[in-house]
């Protein structure tokens, strides 16, 4: 008498998007009749690489948007400001539109919080603001952007390489960015998680390009990937746009790719369903030669930049024409994003103030005006 096909039970080693290899029990479907002739010969179902259940992404914008709520509550515009936006909002009302136009809190509350204050990470070893500022944002309309770029782009990376190289290729690329900017904006505050971002992209287009030989329609992705990155890096151009941390996030995205977002060539994988086949390596050459030189050029271009930013170097001084990658001067607009500088004289209730950049003047009745409300009406004084 017959015995009806078992389902066996096969060892298959598959690519997990962990950093090592996973034993995953796989069950076979019945050997069809024709394969009775050909003993332990199974159609199985391959599964090369897993798919992740994207959290970490999602966390990372709740965590930008609560940080936004409390630097709002700490910048309490109706005590530290004469005039607010959206008053009914209480001490979570925005600054006005001539000091900032991104419905936000005031500078002088984004240094408070965390922003890169060169003159603090130099003189006063305050480097921890070159991971706070990646999680700050200017106004609403700089977090939806950000926020809505985070899940589009991060959610589809984290669900294929899983959250902790893609948790590591955020915050690293946005270290990146936050030392580019702090080399060549020497003056202003900044903060936003743009670097990281375009960390993200830049990991596409170097995942992409490791991973060569296991897309179909390379030329196709090759091609849309560069004109989105294009189109962002041209939006940097814009005054009051830190087009440096998009750059120096990109650029420590881009090799940071080669290292976390490396995956085995296809013909490594068949090979562990048929073990006739020759063995062939789990990486092609050009794959390792990427991994190595980009370790080492990142490990490089991290030091060199903190070594250089902490003992106060003005990468201005040594690339005359580097501006221009932050801001084109046009006739629609100036590139000229010094800080507001005034003159003050209280005379008792009287507030003077004075701008120095357009002479221009007003007078105030205001007691003892705090630092946070002279430095805003020095603004409009200013713009």
């Amino acid at each position: 008498m017959e015995r009806e096909p078992r389902p066996s039970q096969v060892q298959i080693r598959i690519n997990s998007r962990r950093h090592s290899g996973v034993i995953h029990p796989l069950q076979s479907s019945p050997a069809p009749a024709s394969a009775a002739a050909s003993p332990g010969v199974y159609p199985v179902e391959i599964k090369h690489f897993k798919k992740w259940v994207a959290w970490l992404i999602p966390l990372f914008v709740v965590a930008n948007t609560i940080v936004f709520v409390i630097t709002m509550y700490v910048n309490n515009c109706p005590k530290n400001s004469v005039s607010c936006i959206a008053t009914f909002l209480g001490r979570f009302s925005f600054q006005p539109f001539k000091e900032n136009p991104l419905l936000g809190p005031s500078s002088y509350t984004l240094q408070k919080m965390g922003g890169v204050d060169v003159s603090k990470v130099v003189d006063k070893d305050q480097g921890w603001r070159l991971i706070t500022s990646n999680w700050l944002h200017a106004g609403v309309f700089h977090l939806l952007a950000n926020m809505l770029s985070l899940l589009v782009i991060g959610i589809r990376l984290e669900r294929e390489f899983g959250f902790v190289r893609i948790g590591l290729l955020y915050v690293i690329s946005g270290f990146g960015g936050s030392i580019l900017s702090g080399l060549f904006i020497q003056s202003n505050i900044s903060v936003g998680a743009s670097g990281a971002l375009f960390g993200l992209l830049g990991g596409m287009l170097s995942e992409l390009i490791t991973n060569w030989t296991l897309y179909s329609n390379k030329l196709a992705a090759l091609l849309t990937l560069l004109v989105i990155i294009a189109v962002n890096l041209a939006v940097g151009i814009l005054p009051h746009v830190d087009n440096f941390a998009h750059i120096g996030g990109f650029l420590s995205g881009f090799l940071l790719g080669f290292v976390f977002l490396i995956r085995p060539q296809f013909g490594w994988v068949s090979q562990r369903y048929t073990p006739a086949a020759a063995d062939k390596p789990k990486f092609k050459m050009y794959q390792c030669i990427l991994w190595v030189v980009s370790l080492i050029l990142l490990i490089i271009g991290l030091t060199v930049g903190l070594v250089m930013l902490l003992r106060g170097v003005d990468a201005n001084d040594h690339c005359s024409w580097c501006h221009y990658l932050s801001c084109v001067p046009t006739s629609s607009w100036s590139c000229n994003t010094q800080p507001a500088s005034c003159l003050t004289t209280q005379i008792g209730n009287q507030l003077n103030i004075t701008c120095s950049s357009n002479g221009k003047s007003g007078v105030y009745i205001l007691a003892d005006a705090s630092s946070s409300q002279i430095q805003g009406l020095c603004v409009e004084l200013c713009s």
